[in-house]
């Protein structure tokens, strides 16, 4: 008998068992609310109809998500970051910026992706809770940087 491998299977799978964020009612009377998962400070925002979750720290300085503005941006629902105006679609972590395609006659900007920037996390409603289980961790993302900086540690520290 593997005795590691009896210890070890029930942390792998609390390490990606949903977490417990709060009361359904609640957060969509407050239009958002932040929880730690798995030691993981995230910030769980619910917009027309819909939630979603993601770390809580913006990718590109740490900037506090859960203080931003929620805009439409080339049809998409987006966090504002309220240090530096960047722009993050709450579906999918996506960052979006405008440039110019300076081949291009007319000189107009255009919405394009920057890529998947910040975690996303799936979140899912039972019974009146809403529930955040974490996204796939092996996967490096940008935000991960400020999420594993101010990881929630149980300390004073992350109260300062």
């Amino acid at each position: 008998m593997d005795l590691h491998s009896s210890v070890e299977t029930p942390d792998k799978v609390k390490a990606d068992a949903p977490v417990y964020a709060g009361k359904e009612e609640d957060i969509k009377q407050s239009q958002r609310i932040t929880a730690s998962v798995h030691d993981r400070e995230v910030v769980v925002f619910y917009h027309e109809g819909k939630f979603y979750a993601m770390d809580r720290y913006c990718y590109h300085a740490g900037g506090p998500l859960h203080l931003g503005e929620i805009e439409d941006v080339n049809g998409q629902p987006c966090i504002i970051c309220p240090w530096h105006k960047y722009k993050i679609t709450l579906a999918t972590g996506e960052g979006l910026d405008q440039a110019v395609n300076p081949t291009e006659p007319s000189a107009t900007p255009k919405w394009r992706s920057k890529g998947i920037k910040q975690r996303t996390h799936k979140v899912t409603v039972d019974n009146g809770s809403v529930y955040v289980t974490p996204s796939d961790l092996s996967i490096s993302c940008d935000s991960d940087y400020y999420a594993d900086k101010y990881k929630k540690t149980g300390s004073s520290d992350m109260k300062k």
